[in-house]
């Protein structure tokens, strides 16, 4: 089995007035994906999805394509490696990872068709079949009152059988504490709730806020700030109550394993469609493990992000073993977003505030073709 063609599909979705969003250091105006497409000479078609900037990613991965034409698909190590080793001096992180990572699942999930069984049976099994979800939102809306809209928002998270949400901050101490105070009230006190500045403070803020709502239940405070800042990080995690989690932006086992050694960190957020992909991401689950850190995946992107995170979430070991063990979280954005499930042939949903491991060869998944020509950017 050879590879024939690797395609980058760029998708985008203009926001319109009413769902447009901010946070801490962002404004959404639109959602934007980039999906990788493998083709081989037997068939099978593969998917994987990149975090991060649509064209800049599908032009690293149109030029990393000619180092894959004609390679085996099932020699997922070596291609991972090639990649690599051709790209270190350009990026050990940033989107020559998130490129090289939607190449990899693509490659698994060629591999779990070649063999006619899931990804994670590829990776040794499952120790769930499906897992508990969390709904994301609670951005800044640029259309109403923040409090007031996040307070409808998580409620109806709440109505819709989440047992958990995330909510943005990052936009001051004082209004900070007052929007999470009001959540927390809004959804009660045995909701799971979590926070994530998106880098949006400095260690002197972020240790005053959790100090100050050290007795609203916060799962974890996400992202408090700027990645690069391990120092800070161990300062914010030393200084005040709540664990401290991040990730998303760490890419790469060398990154993730230097943020565990500096202690800076309590959660560990690889995104797989970030991290360096399947390959990658399980090599740091297994040293998160061996540390006794947490893992709990971020996830940001579509259906196609969603099935590869799933199967990691299969395979991450119970911490600790006993008889009723701690599942770990998805992350299931409900932000707008047109076609995030409507690009597969059957979406991924959440029953109950659990989603369930897809158990079909592969991903487990099939994208429909005529949402992503409606999307094409």
């Amino acid at each position: 089995m050879k590879i024939t063609n690797v395609t980058a599909h760029c998708l985008t979705q203009k926001l319109d007035g009413n769902n447009r969003f901010d946070s801490a250091f962002s404004t959404f105006t639109e959602r934007a994906a980039c999906l990788v497409e493998i083709e081989t000479d037997t068939g099978l078609i593969g998917w994987g999805e990149c975090l991060g900037p649509n064209k800049v990613n599908a032009a690293i991965v149109e030029a990393m394509t000619p180092a894959l034409i004609g390679r085996d698909p099932l020699d997922i190590e070596p291609i991972w490696f090639d990649l690599y080793s051709a790209w270190r001096d350009q990026g050990q992180r940033g989107v020559t990872m998130t490129a090289q990572s939607g190449i990899d699942i693509a490659l698994w999930d060629i591999a779990g068709k070649h063999f006619g069984v899931p990804v994670y049976r590829l990776l040794g099994g499952a120790h769930r079949t499906s897992v508990p979800a969390y709904a994301t939102g609670g951005f800044r809306p640029r259309d109403k009152d923040r409090l007031e809209r996040l307070v409808e928002e998580t409620a109806a998270y709440m109505a819709d059988g989440f047992t958990a949400t995330k909510i943005k901050i990052g936009f001051g101490v004082d209004e900070d504490e007052a929007v999470i105070r009001a959540v927390r009230d809004a959804i009660g006190d045995d909701a799971e709730l979590m926070i994530d500045a998106n880098h949006g403070y400095d260690a002197i803020e972020a240790i005053e806020l959790g100090r100050r709502i050290a007795d609203c239940r916060i799962g974890w405070f996400e992202e408090p700030v700027v990645p690069e800042q391990l120092n800070a990080y161990r300062r914010v995690r030393e200084g005040q109550p709540i664990p401290v989690a991040g990730g998303e932006t760490w890419h790469g086992r060398l990154a993730h394993r230097q943020a565990i050694e500096a202690d800076a960190i309590d959660i560990l957020q690889p995104d797989v469609a970030g991290c360096g992909g399947i390959t990658e991401m399980r090599k740091i689950i297994a040293h998160a493990e061996t540390s006794g850190i947490r893992v709990v995946p971020h996830v940001w992107g579509t259906g196609v992000n969603v099935a590869a995170s799933l199967h990691m979430l299969a395979t991450i070991p119970p911490q600790p073993g006993r008889h009723s063990s701690r599942d770990p979280w998805l992350e299931f954005d409900q932000t707008p977003h047109a076609y995030r499930m409507a690009v597969l042939q059957d979406p991924i949903t959440q029953t109950a505030g659990r989603v369930a491991v897809p158990d079909k060869p592969g991903l487990g998944v099939e994208i429909d073709r005529h949402v992503l020509e409606e999307f094409r950017a």
